[in-house]
């Protein structure tokens, strides 16, 4: 006889499996979102910073994405400022830029998996403050010993100015440990003056500018200054080689004595003349500002005509001149014309007729002034040519009546050399010591 539980093992073991299976079902979590923590910042830039974390747990799903959140506000999240930086766990960074300077971050870390998205713990940094920007401005108003500059801030480098202003120097590259004046602070533009300047002087100024962390400077500009006679006139400047030479004629009407000069307007007395003597170009003082005077040779004989400082060139300077400009030195001893263009390049650009304006390249300014007669004592040449006394007569030669000059033609590029009677009317330049 078979008995009723002949089967019943068979029937329990299925039961004890699907229990155990149920079981082991039961004790199963679900997945969570991940679990990490944020990196210190690290290789902070002005405008750059190398970020990251480190994902410890997925949360029993797939990390699908990482990356670095940021921002300028507290809790910053993947919806605004964000880098991915692949998927996984472990460690990652990436290299974070076009970041403010000066600029306090709130960072985090976050993951994603099939849950949901988990941010770590928050790291806050600071980038660095920028070097500001600044442009030195043209100088103006020029005298014999002060100018106007200044500089316009443009960028504050992120961070609070805290000096500007401007410095200079009779060398290149002026720094704050020449000259200099302070303006103020605050992202503007400022004028400043520079002052105790030397009179006929090439000077190099700078705008600086200062934040907590950098002093910058702006470009390089160069001016010379002007040159005061005893009068009061002022004479614009040039540096050609090594000299420095008043860019206008002189226009003094007394020896740096303050001494007068006569003003000779009469034909007849200026014919005859045998001492010192100035006038206008055909008497009329409108022509003062831009010919200036005309004087007989006598006046240079004084010896005290040109300001203080400067005086009125020798024939061998006016030589040097010309050498400077490119004329053979083999040349600068003959009578007549000399050179090529050399009387062009001293030639101002406007004035002379009939085609005989001048280039200037060499910063002379020579106008089309005409001249005084000394025969006769009459004006000539108003527009096609001048005349420039040199300090130097022809006593060397027994000729003691004349002295040599230079003189430039609208019709000629080059130059004329020769002397002439020092009761003659010509202009003058001065030339400093």
């Amino acid at each position: 006889m078979i008995s009723k539980y002949t089967r019943t093992p068979h029937r329990i073991i299925f039961i004890a499996v699907a229990v155990l299976v149920l079981s082991l079902n039961s004790c199963k979590k679900d997945p969570t979102i991940p679990v990490l923590t944020t990196d210190s910042a690290t290789d902070i830039t002005i405008y750059s910073a190398t970020l990251g974390g480190d994902i410890t747990s997925d949360g029993g799903a797939a990390v699908t994405l990482r990356g670095i959140c940021w921002g300028t506000d507290d809790n910053p999240t993947a919806e605004g400022d964000h880098m991915e930086a692949g998927a996984g766990t472990g460690k990652f960074s990436c290299l974070v830029e076009g970041l403010d300077p000066n600029t306090i971050y709130h960072v985090r870390a976050y993951a994603q998996n099939s849950v949901g998205i988990a941010y770590g713990n928050e790291v806050v940094f600071a980038t660095g403050i920028a070097a500001p920007v600044i442009t030195t401005a043209q100088v103006s108003t020029i005298t014999a010993t002060s100018a106007v500059s200044g500089g316009v801030i443009t960028y504050d480098g992120g961070a609070q100015i805290t000096e500007s202003g401007i410095c200079w120097s009779t060398t290149p590259q002026p720094d704050l440990d020449d000259s200099f004046v302070l303006n103020g602070t605050g992202t503007n533009t400022f004028s400043s003056t520079l002052t105790n300047l030397s009179s006929g002087t090439k000077y190099y100024v700078r705008a600086y500018v200062k934040n907590s962390e950098w002093t910058v400077y702006g470009a390089e500009m160069t001016f010379i200054t002007k040159v005061a006679d005893i009068e009061g006139n002022l004479y614009s400047t040039v540096i050609i080689g090594s000299q420095v030479w008043m860019a206008e004629n002189l226009r003094v009407t007394k020896f740096n004595d303050n001494t007068s000069i006569p003003n000779v307007t009469d034909n007849t007395e200026w014919s005859t003349l045998t001492e010192a003597a100035y006038c206008w170009y055909n008497n009329d003082i409108s022509n003062k500002p831009t010919l200036g005077a005309l004087y007989s040779w006598y006046t240079i004989a004084e010896g005290n005509l040109c300001p203080s400082g400067w005086h009125v060139p020798a024939d061998s300077e006016y030589n040097a001149l010309e050498i400077f400009l490119g004329i053979n030195p083999d040349s600068v001893n003959i009578w007549g014309w000399r050179g090529t263009d050399q009387g062009r390049q001293m030639k101002s650009t406007a004035g002379w007729e009939d085609g005989g304006n001048g280039t200037n390249s060499s910063g002379f300014n020579g106008l089309a002034g005409g001249y005084r007669q000394g025969t006769y004592g009459d004006f000539y040449a108003l527009g096609l040519l001048t005349y420039w006394w040199t300090a130097t007569d022809d006593s060397a030669n027994d000729k003691p009546d004349v002295a040599w000059y230079r003189r430039l033609d609208g019709i000629y590029n080059d130059i004329y050399k020769a002397t002439t009677l020092k009761k003659g009317g010509k202009y003058i330049r001065c030339i400093k010591d």
